[in-house]
């Protein structure tokens, strides 16, 4: 019996489409927010529409604003349904090593060349980017199942300089919680360790009464 082996492309592919997204009668929800950082806590709504469009509001500290602002277009953005093709139709995609936990590195070239990923059991383990002219890599620990694809629970983030390989800003470690509103998944709590020249600071993301728009 002959085992035929599936291309980077279809491993990679596989992967990606096991991401859970929101599907396009998402009708949007609006949620209330308490943001925790250094001891202050801040609180505010926000909203985010069937458009994945969103807003900040309520919130008086501009740099509290500023922060669940980011985080408001960072939970959208991760939930957009793209197809395969629209984000990935002009890279190609080829086998590197598989590391001691069997994860399966996977390389970029054409449009997106320099990038590289890995992925085991249908998972992108690795994010290996070159995003806005810094290098951003993501290494996802633990995920939830939902069913319909999964969602990061456990992860961290590093930034460095595409040319000189040095680090920018602090390493940030991740812990994502959802709750099931109606049909759809929504980020309920998110913290955010970041650990900048062997100094600690962290930051919550609490957020209550999520309830779906219409």
């Amino acid at each position: 019996m002959t085992v035929t082996q599936i291309s980077a492309q279809e491993l990679f592919r596989a992967a990606y489409e096991n991401r859970y997204t929101w599907d396009q009668n998402f009708p949007g929800y609006t949620a209330d927010i308490t943001y925790k950082y250094d001891g202050q806590e801040f609180t505010g709504k926000i909203l985010i529409d069937g458009n994945l469009k969103w807003e900040v509001t309520e919130v008086e500290n501009e740099a509290a604003k500023k922060a669940i602002d980011s985080q408001t277009w960072e939970i959208a953005v991760h939930r957009v349904r793209r197809t395969f093709e629209q984000t990935h139709g002009e890279n190609t995609f080829s086998y590197g090593e598989t590391d001691e936990n069997g994860a399966v590195e996977i390389f970029v070239g054409g449009k997106s060349a320099g990038d590289k990923y890995k992925v085991r059991n249908d998972v992108v383990t690795l994010v290996h980017r070159h995003i806005h002219g810094v290098v951003v890599t993501i290494n996802t620990f633990s995920i939830h199942e939902t069913g319909a694809g999964y969602l990061s629970h456990t992860y961290n983030s590093v930034y460095h300089d595409p040319k000189t390989g040095v680090q920018k800003g602090g390493r940030s470690e991740f812990t994502d919680e959802y709750e099931k509103v109606g049909n759809y998944y929504v980020l309920s709590r998110r913290e955010i360790r970041t650990e900048t020249e062997g100094n600690i600071s962290i930051q919550e993301f609490i957020f209550g009464n999520l309830e779906l728009l219409g």
